[in-house]
This record gives structure tokens, C-alpha cells and sequence, in this order.
């Protein structure tokens, strides 16, 4: 609860206001103290952030109408960080069945339809809005649900994935070193097909930071159920909360990521730098059935390795490790 006493507002010689006290107990204040004394009512909303078991929690509180569009961007700048998800708390929204509200919320499930890996989840003890949600196009992609217990769960029971990054300096060279590593990681992954194609992707988003921010950089790769995820990170040196300026590619650069990307995009990070993403299609060939003659077998007492690979060719699992 607060409180606001004996408020006055003038203008030059005039008094617009004079000595009024009031009381509220909700986060949302609506107040009569317009911009020019007017009379036009303001209202405050408040998105926050804290980390369970690296799941990021955004508690929102206020009118949804009027926190929709700031817990969007709040998803985007914990997306930019990798979390194992975001759980999004509307436990303390006001009005939280509003149509308008509940279809922009909704649009957040694009972020999980084109950012494969991270889910999202919602708590929302209004069962109109859950509904609402769950039926929508977008909001069909968010796990939705009433209890915060849940919604954590639900989001740790996901595999986590394998994350390969490596920091890159903005010079000529800085291309050709994410191509290199990319080749190297897909070849571990087995994912030899999408070299060709990864490759000139993470080329191009490399290019564009290089010449766009001049900063040290970040790429990273995540596979996860056939979507290769490449991300470029530069560490720009705009204001924290700045909107980034965008997917600095044209011409040719646009052309290539376009046509080899199944989705691309820009994410704003804390720092006030960008996050530069494409998502490809990569499925990982099926081993081979092909029948073996039968050949005469030798009994040995300890049977060994013979092909010098060892376990490399067994199947490989991209959330059994961290």
C-alpha cells in the first residue's frame, strides 16, 4: 500500500492541482495528473525478472492490455540469453481476459514456433485466458498453465541441449573462422548434410556484425530435433534497453539467408546489443539397414574394438549432456 498527500501541480501563476491525498493498494495506479495537467489518466505496469535452475521468470503486474507488449520484449531479451525457458507469471495481472490483451499475448508462441529448443511457458489462473491460448494458432506453441509448480516442471522435463559457441573478433578473417567451426561442430553432430548450407549462413550473419557493430562476437549452434539453430551475439556499444537496429542484410546477404533459413530474425539483448539468429532444417540420417552376408564367427575370451572408432558410431542423443 501507498500513499500520496497534500499534492500540489501549477502552471506559471495558475494552480492545476491543489492539496488532494489519496491511498491505493494495486501495483496499478491510475492517476488525474496528465502530461499537461489535463486530466488524462496514466497508468504504470511492471515486468520483472529472477532465474530458477537457469528458467527465467517474468513476473508481470498490471493490466494486461497494458503489459503485453513489454512482456513480449521481456521474453525476447531472456530469449537472447539461452535460458532452459521462460515461464511467464500473470498471477498478479489485472483484466487478464481482455480480447484484445489475450491475442497479443498469444503472438509470443512465434517465438517458440521459430526458436526451437527454449520453451515457453504461461501462468495464468484465469481459466478463459488459458483456454483462449491454447486454441489460438500462436498460442498453441506455449505450454500453458495455472500453477507456477507446473509451469517449472514442465519446462525442466524438456531435453536439455548441447550448445556449441565460440567468440570471434571482428576481423576479415571472422567468416571464415565461423564456417570452420561450424563445419567442425556439425561433423561431430553428424550432420554433415547442412555443412554446405550452414555454413554460408553463419558466414553471412558474421559479415553483417563484423561490419555493422565492430565488435567482438558470439556464435553458437544448437540442434534440437531436426532445427539447426545459429545464433550471432555482438556485444554493441548502444545504450542498455536500446531497441536493436535490426538484420543489417541486403542484396545478396538477405538472398542467401532467406532461401537456406526456414525462419531468421533479430533479438535485443540486455546490454543493448543484438542477437542475429537463422534456424535451418537439418535431420540427421537414419543408420543403415542394409542386410550383412553372414560370415564365420570367431569366439574370443575379451572382445575388443576392431574398426579403431569405437563408440562413435552409436546414435547420439543432443539432451543427454549439457
Amino acid at each position: 500500500m501507498f500513499a500520496v498527500e497534500q499534492l500540489t501541480q501549477t502552471r506559471g501563476n495558475k494552480t492545476a492541482v491543489s492539496d488532494p491525498s489519496f491511498s491505493a493498494n494495486s501495483v496499478v495506479v491510475k492517476g488525474f495528473l496528465g502530461p499537461n495537467g489535463s486530466g488524462t489518466s496514466t497508468t504504470t505496469a511492471r515486468t520483472r525478472r529472477h532465474d530458477i535452475r537457469e528458467v527465467a521468470i517474468l513476473q508481470v503486474a498490471g493490466q494486461l492490455s497494458e503489459v503485453a507488449k513489454e512482456l513480449d520484449r521481456a521474453i525476447q531479451l531472456a530469449l537472447a540469453d539461452g535460458p532452459r525457458g521462460v515461464v511467464c507469471d500473470l498471477s498478479g495481472v489485472l483484466q487478464s481476459a481482455d480480447p484484445v490483451a489475450v491475442e497479443v499475448l498469444a503472438t509470443a508462441g512465434r517465438h517458440v514456433r521459430d526458436w526451437p529448443g527454449i520453451p515457453v511457458s504461461v501462468v495464468c489462473p484465469d481459466p478463459r485466458v488459458l483456454e483462449a491460448l491454447r486454441v489460438h494458432p500462436l498460442g498453441g506453441h506455449l505450454m500453458v498453465t495455472e500453477s507456477m509448480f507446473t509451469a517449472v516442471s514442465a519446462v525442466l522435463a524438456t531435453p536439455a541441449l548441447t550448445v556449441q559457441s565460440r567468440r570471434l573478433a571482428p576481423h576479415p578473417t571472422a567468416p571464415r573462422a565461423a564456417r570452420d567451426f561450424v563445419t567442425r561442430t556439425l561433423l561431430d553432430w553428424r550432420l554433415g548434410r547442412a555443412i554446405p548450407f550452414a555454413s554460408r549462413v553463419v558466414s553471412e550473419l558474421v559479415s553483417s556484425s563484423t561490419v555493422n557493430a565492430g565488435t567482438d562476437m558470439d556464435v553458437s549452434v544448437v540442434w534440437d530435433r531436426g532445427a539447426l539453430r545459429l545464433t550471432v551475439r555482438d556485444l554493441g556499444p548502444a545504450l542498455p534497453g536500446r531497441l536493436p537496429s535490426g538484420l543489417d542484410l541486403h542484396g545478396r546477404a538477405l538472398t542467401v539467408v532467406a532461401g537456406l533459413s526456414r525462419a531468421f530474425g533479430v533479438l535485443p539483448s540486455v546490454d543493448g546489443g543484438k542477437v542475429a539468429w537463422a534456424v535451418l532444417d537439418a535431420v540427421r540420417p537414419q543408420p543403415s539397414c542394409r542386410r550383412i552376408r553372414s560370415m564365420p564367427v570367431t569366439y574370443q575370451e575379451s572382445p575388443v574394438f576392431t574398426d579403431g572408432r569405437g563408440l562413435t558410431e552409436l546414435p547420439f542423443c543432443a539432451g543427454s549432456t549439457r
